[in-house]
């Protein structure tokens, strides 16, 4: 069975297992669990392509942290070769235990992706941020803070750094039915000049029920000292669940 059709059963199989229920998080739901599935197909004369973007999220909420675990697995061929298998899993750390909107933060996050080069990649760090505007169907935050990044990339190169990780992040909300989400990240090597990631993440959601949402997602990851980037455009579905 081809990983496209895999995919697509995989997607049926959890929206029939999820309850149509929903909540925010409050006094009694500290909990979340969002899947994302989405990709795009291309089949001409001349030949196809196709490009599948799953994710798996998991989150935890108490009054002053919380935890957020992030997978994600993005996989493509165009005419039968290999274009992206790339993995990301992340578990970041939030502590609310100062002045309004501003918090610390922490991460780590592991890489490995075929389109920017990288066998394996460890990101892990903190540093604070402070949300500028954080209402319900609003909200702007702005990051700051050093990784230690540690890569095996596959030009055969083991390279070792310190990194500046300054991230903004934004949500915006029209009548809960219209979402749009983004996630952009510079990371700056504090040792070479010219060494640095971008990684950017542009979402639009639609609500169909009060659990699931059909979504379009832009994103742009570039790589510099591998020389390589790439460009997403998926779209598809998202079941999305507190409890």
């Amino acid at each position: 069975m081809s990983a496209a059709k895999r995919s697509l059963i995989t997607l049926f199989l959890l929206i029939l297992g999820y309850q149509a229920t929903y909540a925010q998080f409050n006094d009694t739901t500290h909990y979340r669990a969002t899947l994302i599935a989405s990709g795009s197909i291309n089949k001409t004369d001349e030949g196809s392509s196709y490009l599948l973007n799953n994710a798996f999220n998991f989150g935890i909420k108490q009054k002053d942290f919380t935890m957020t675990a992030t997978n994600s697995w993005i996989y493509g061929k165009q005419d039968n070769t290999l274009t992206n298998n790339d993995f990301s899993s992340a578990l970041v750390f939030n502590l609310y235990k100062t002045f309004p909107h501003f918090y610390y933060w922490g991460l780590v996050n592991y890489n490995t992706s075929y389109s920017l080069k990288i066998n394996n990649q460890l990101l892990a760090g903190g540093g604070i941020a402070y949300s500028f505007i954080d209402e319900k169907n609003a909200y702007i935050n702005l990051s700051d803070g050093v990784l230690y990044d540690q890569s095996d990339l596959l030009m055969n190169v083991t390279d070792d750094t310190y990194r500046n990780s300054l991230r903004l992040q934004f949500h915006f909300a029209i009548k809960d039915d219209f979402t749009l989400d983004g996630s952009n990240f510079l990371q700056n090597s504090f040792s070479r000049g010219g060494d640095y990631i971008i990684r950017s993440t542009t979402t639009a959601g639609l609500k169909l029920r009060k659990w699931i949402s059909l979504i379009t997602s832009l994103t742009y990851n570039k790589m510099s000292i591998t020389h390589s980037d790439n460009l997403i455009f998926t779209y598809g579905l998202t079941v999305d669940k507190y409890f």
